[in-house]
């Protein structure tokens, strides 16, 4: 059997090597390193004997500290648990490694289809026209962002590089050197990162990973497809947020904007230049000298001077120009390296990756309200004028925007940032900058406001060459979208918008907050739905659908098997491009080696394309509708009821890690919208809310209310039917094996002192029930007689991974327990607890 057979590939090449290698670390460069190293081994054990046995996590230290560390002073406590938590960074960074580097082998045995696998059952169905057709206008975009979970810096990406090379090769003198450097190294951030400075470390990424990624893979798909000029250089496409997405970041200044576009376009064309250098190695031929000079010139000066820059024209004017000269003269000697080259180019352009804009709708209300108030057209409030009124205003009156007419600097700056995208386009090109989301949207004026701002910002209505992409996140947004969509193309000045944009729309579909607004199963269901439904209002009126997905890492945030989710969408939803995001570690764990990177990329690809050349097609019958609506609703329910507790909140603020997610310098965005004292759920980001959900092994977000509602129709007799919809519809089975995923990486017994806790005790236990019952519903539905029963590999990762970080969970919650005692050393053990942070969020590599 295949997994067995992988399953044994990974014990040998991971989990293997992972003990040989951790036994290392007994020679890290710390102070009494050596007695952290021996004593961790116990402090595990002791961890999991204690949780078994209902310990809490004050009585596991306190006994370990006696009887094993033999430490009672105080402060030698604090310092022995800062070094745990320094070793258990590093432990995962080795884990990551070791996990990296068997990878290609692992892959080898997988059951996942690679671009490869399609062309050979092309080969044998003869249906090379079709694939042809399907590949030549197919496009996957993957978005980059700045979430902040992604803090390694490239000094130590570049040491788990170096570590992935040596332990292909066993060298393990110099994987000892290695390590001993990740030690005297600084894992995290000594102060919160600038925008500019999250950006510059993804773009470390895009020009040692990605650049060379894309170019291999376009470069097979073009040698391979019998296709003498495929041309599709749009088939793999890279966004980018960092410096570009404002919503709750009010460090994203137009100045920050302008600068994270320089850096990619420098990047790149520093990344042409040393391409350009070892092609010169091997073109060496007298008529090519001179070209050859001028675009290395041409390159050197746009790489350090951000006012020089080169058009795309230009540069693949003189390739185009070498390479006529190489193949009449010199035999085409070469030709294949240079095409190589030029095919970059085509791809990347001048852009390297396109930067999008994204702001939350309530900013554009205050600068529309504040710009109709400046010229009279109201006296306090947008309330004042009906829809129509205020529509006629947008669309028709010409009125001009001055930043200096405002005194709020969020609103000046929004204006400097528009009027600024011009010049974005003329240096990186038209692909450097051209979409403009909006976060919150649950009204046309979402996208009439930003038509509006361009226009009044000095563009001609035929010149605001943006997409304008509402991005609907809540219940609210997706069950208004259709209206709004069909209202929106309605409007003939909006009409003659999308003309200029290929009679395309994009519309954003926001996971993680749709997610944390109506729960797991519901939130899904009705992205889903929506997708169906504005994908026949987009047919009706002529226009092109795109949907731009805002997936995070787990799936509580809309992760999980990016393949699964794709494969398993209906004919109903227009499958014209996958455009996804790519959050935090995510970039790092499933993109962060060029094998990842392809194999991922693949991915993408081939889910677009099975749903139209292979297998069974993808149909929900009414009944299965009917089903799958009553376990939304009934998982909604459930959902809601957790949300109105009066402990939700105070539970989350008091009992987890929550507030510590914004005093760790990860990223440099906010933890949560707005300013009020009081936190509410709505202001609260995602990636927080998820994150410390992770942080307390508990996972609410990615199951709760899943259980419920499957007993319930099981109690009407109905389990059959329940079976039969995951058995015969995908898309309630992906949905279903990601739950799995959660309820596998929850560990309530770290937490089980709760249940005796006055205040919080019983909120513990609801929690704790619904996990216990969705475990058992699942298992039930699926026939599985342990979760993830058919991904045995992810299986035993998570244990590792999940045993790893257990004693720096154990030292989280005991040092929160130290904080709500009031300890005198207070402020000490909420650093203890800040820091804990790092390590877990990467072991779960998609945690937040």
């Amino acid at each position: 059997m295949p997994g067995t057979k992988r399953l044994e590939e990974f014990k040998k090449l991971v989990t293997n090597k992972f003990y040989i290698y951790n036994s290392l670390f007994l020679n890290l460069p710390y102070q009494n390193i050596e007695n952290v190293g021996m004593l961790i081994p116990l402090l595990t054990h002791q961890c999991e004997k204690g949780l078994q046995s209902g310990q809490n996590p004050q009585q596991i230290m306190d006994h370990f500290f006696a009887n094993y560390a033999e430490i009672s002073d105080d402060q030698e406590k604090i310092d022995f648990m800062f070094r745990i938590i320094q070793y258990v960074e590093r432990q995962v960074v080795l884990y990551d490694s070791v996990e990296d580097a068997a990878f290609p082998k692992l892959h080898e045995l997988s059951t996942s289809r690679t671009i490869k696998d399609y062309f050979q059952l092309v080969n044998k169905t003869k249906k090379w026209n079709d694939i042809s057709r399907q590949l030549e206008t197919f496009s996957a975009r993957i978005v980059l962002t700045a979430h902040p979970t992604q803090f390694y810096t490239p000094a130590v990406l570049d040491i788990i590089e170096e570590l992935r090379q040596l332990i292909l090769e066993d060298k393990i003198n110099d994987i000892d050197v290695v390590l001993q450097q990740l030690g005297l190294t600084s894992l995290i951030n000594s102060k919160k990162p600038t925008p500019l400075e999250e950006a510059k470390n993804i773009i470390y990424i895009l020009r040692n990973i990605y650049y060379d990624a894309v170019g291999e893979l376009y470069s097979y798909i073009k040698d391979n497809i019998r296709k003498e000029n495929f041309e599709n250089y749009n088939i793999l496409k890279l966004g980018f947020w960092p410096g570009g997405d404002r919503d709750g970041n009010p460090f994203v200044t137009a100045a920050i904007t302008k600068d994270v576009a320089d850096e990619l376009r420098i990047t790149l064309m520093k990344c042409y230049y040393n391409d350009l250098k070892k092609l010169r190695k091997k073109l060496t031929f007298k008529g090519l000298q001179q070209p050859l000079n001028h675009l290395q010139d041409q390159l050197y000066t746009a790489m350090f001077n951000v006012d020089k820059f080169l058009a795309y024209e230009e540069i693949i004017s003189l390739l185009t120009g070498i390479k006529e000269t190489l193949d009449e003269r010199y035999q085409g000697l070469y030709s294949k390296d240079l095409e190589q080259l030029m095919d970059k180019v085509r791809i990347f352009k001048t852009h390297f990756a396109t930067l999008d804009i994204r702001q939350d709708h309530s900013k554009h209300v205050q600068l529309i309200e504040a710009t109709l108030k400046n010229n009279r057209f109201i006296q306090d409030s947008l309330s004042e004028l009906d829809d129509e009124e205020l529509t006629r205003i947008l669309l028709h009156e010409n009125l001009q925007l001055k930043a200096e007419d405002f005194e709020d600097e969020i609103l000046q700056d929004t204006i400097v940032n528009i009027k600024q995208l011009k010049e974005i386009k003329e240096k990186n090109g038209e692909d450097g900058c051209n979409r403009y989301i909006i976060s919150n949207s649950e009204d046309i004026f979402s996208v009439l406001f930003v038509h509006a701002l361009f226009r009044w910002c000095g563009y001609a209505p035929g010149d605001i060459s943006f997409d304008i992409v509402p991005l609907f996140e809540t219940m609210v947004g997706m069950e208004r979208s259709e209206a709004i969509m069909n209202t929106l193309f309605s409007l003939p000045e909006y009409q003659r918008h999308l003309q200029q944009r290929d009679q395309k729309q994009t519309m954003m579909l926001g996971f993680s907050d749709g997610t944390k607004d109506g729960g797991y199963l519901k939130a899904n269901w009705s992205i889903f739905k929506t997708k169906e439904t504005l994908s026949k209002v987009c047919s009706k009126h002529g226009i092109k659908a795109l949907f731009f997905d805002g997936r995070g890492g787990p799936p509580a945030r809309g992760g999980g098997k990016t393949h699964r989710f794709y494969a398993s969408q209906t004919k109903e939803i227009a499958n014209n491009e996958i455009q996804l995001t790519i959050q935090g570690q995510t970039i790092t764990s499933t993109y962060g080696t060029k094998d990842h990177f392809i194999h991922n990329s693949e991915q993408l690809l081939t889910a677009g394309l099975s749903n139209n050349l292979f297998g069974k097609e993808n149909v929900i019958s009414t009944e299965s509708r009917k089903l799958l609506e009553e376990l939304s609703l009934l998982s909604f329910e459930k959902y809601d009821a957790l949300k109105q507790h009066p402990m939700f909140i105070p539970y989350l603020e008091n009992r987890s890690t929550l507030k510590y997610y914004t005093k760790a310098n990860i990223g440099s965005r906010p933890g949560k919208r707005g300013q009020k004292a009081k936190l509410e759920l709505t202001d609260l980001r995602a990636i927080s809310f998820v994150g410390s959900w992770s942080q307390l092994k508990q996972n609410v977000p990615g199951y709760f209310g899943i259980g419920t509602a499957l007993q319930a129709l099981a109690e009407q007799g109905r389990l059959k039917e329940i079976k039969k919809l995951y058995r015969e519809v995908p898309f309630f089975e992906a949905l279903m094996l990601n739950s799995m995923m959660s309820l596998s990486k929850c560990y309530f017994e770290l937490t089980a002192y709760m249940k005796d806790d006055p205040e919080y005790g019983p909120f513990w236990q609801i929690l704790y029930d619904e996990y216990l019952l969705s475990k058992k519903m699942l298992l039930k539905i699926s026939n599985f007689k342990i979760l993830m029963e058919n991904e045995a590999v992810s299986r035993e990762s998570i244990k590792i991974r999940e045993n790893i970080v257990l004693p720096l969970l154990v030292i989280q919650q005991y040092a929160l327990h130290k904080i709500g005692q009031n300890n005198r050393d207070k402020e000490v053990y909420e650093k203890i607890v800040t820091r804990s942070l790092y390590g877990n969020i990467n072991a779960s590599r998609n945690s937040a």
